[in-house]
């Protein structure tokens, strides 16, 4: 097992300053969960950044529990409600999400908002070149991930009765401004890098408009593969998901392809023999997707994506700076993912100079 993989697969013990009152908790969760019945025992996840995730167990079955961070959080950040909501709307549709069975805005049950949802049994893959596998399982996974993905942003979301979850149109220029914000709130130091993207974006968005549901940080680890067979059984993590441009999505899951091993999150596929491995290239990738989504011309301005792509991950990773800063980051991985920001910003640089 690589020390990735080591590293952020399954439970640990729940960390002091993410403690829940079990009793409080159980009383909620008889009353909300169909078929639930305690004693019940808690674990916390080892992945993840963001939101605390914690592992419900109990004698008839396991459960998932996702809530807000305590303390100081960005404006419009750690959104579980939405989560949920996006989650429901897409299980119904039959696409692979855990079932979502209740959500809790009442914060005095677990200390902040938080929803319960089924915990879907399987492998998480935290390195992108699937050292345990072999090279046609690992084409398979790949074509799964690529159909997944392509599935999502075919839906029509007003059939879904996701018309509200966000708004169509503008949508570079509005998350441009957004993360920009939220960078701005969580900086810690100057990265000039990151001042040039915030002022060259705006100016080069390209005129293509489209819209469609966005998972908002779709990637490998963000999904269970089932336990024997290349299938993707369920797609987690859906907080920044919205109604917004699928090429925006699809051209972040390609950073995949063009990420070197900055110290965050799998190491990318950049420099790796793609072909021993069995793992389709860039180029290949993208043309499936555009197959499955009608885009015959291909993807055009993808230097534009590629530097809005590094410019959004950076503007995040900074957030997790911030609460770094503001004691409330929830992993213990977070300081070496902030780390990260600078060479992400230069990368995205360079994309915009070539896009120029």
């Amino acid at each position: 097992m690589s020390s990735r993989q080591q590293q952020f697969s399954g439970t640990k013990e729940v960390r002091e300053a993410d403690q829940l009152d079990i009793a409080v908790l159980n009383e909620y969760l008889q009353s909300h969960v169909e078929g639930y019945a305690g004693p019940l025992t808690l674990r916390q996840f080892k992945g993840g950044q963001s939101n605390p995730t914690y592992l419900l167990q109990t004698p008839n079955g396991e459960y998932v529990l996702r809530r807000k961070p305590s303390g100081k959080l960005l404006k419009s950040a750690h959104a579980v409600d939405r989560e949920f909501r996006v989650m429901s709307a897409l299980h119904a549709a039959g696409f692979p999400v855990p079932r979502p069975y209740a959500l809790c805005t009442d914060e005095s049950v677990a200390g902040t908002m938080f929803f319960v949802m089924e915990y879907v049994q399987g492998r998480i893959f935290w390195d992108l070149d699937l050292p345990s596998c072999d090279p046609d399982e690992r084409a398979a996974i790949y074509e799964q991930v690529n159909l997944t993905i392509a599935r999502l942003h075919n839906f029509d979301y007003a059939k879904l009765g996701l018309e509200d979850f966000g708004k169509p149109g503008n949508y570079f220029s509005r998350q441009i401004s957004r993360w920009s914000g939220q960078y701005a709130a969580s900086e810690t130091r100057k990265i000039p890098a990151m001042d040039r993207l915030i002022a060259w974006l705006p100016d080069n968005i390209p005129d293509e408009e489209s819209s469609g549901i966005v998972h908002g940080d779709y990637r490998l680890d963000n999904m269970v593969i089932h336990p024997t067979e290349p299938r993707v059984l369920a797609v987690l993590d859906w907080e920044l998901s919205t109604i917004g441009h699928p090429l925006g999505d699809f051209t972040y899951h390609l950073m995949a392809w063009q990420l070197p091993d900055v110290g965050i999150g799998s190491a990318g596929l950049k420099g790796k023999d793609l072909d021993a491995l069995g793992i389709p290239s860039e180029e290949d990738y993208l043309a499936a997707y555009c197959e499955r989504t009608g885009r015959p011309g291909g993807i055009s301005n993808r230097d534009f994506y590629s530097a809005y792509n590094f410019f959004r991950i950076a503007a995040i990773l900074q957030g997790i700076a911030g609460r770094v800063r503001d004691g409330t980051a929830a992993s213990a991985h977070a300081e070496r993912a902030t780390k990260a920001v600078a060479p992400l910003a230069e990368m995205g640089w360079q994309f915009a100079v070539r896009a120029s």
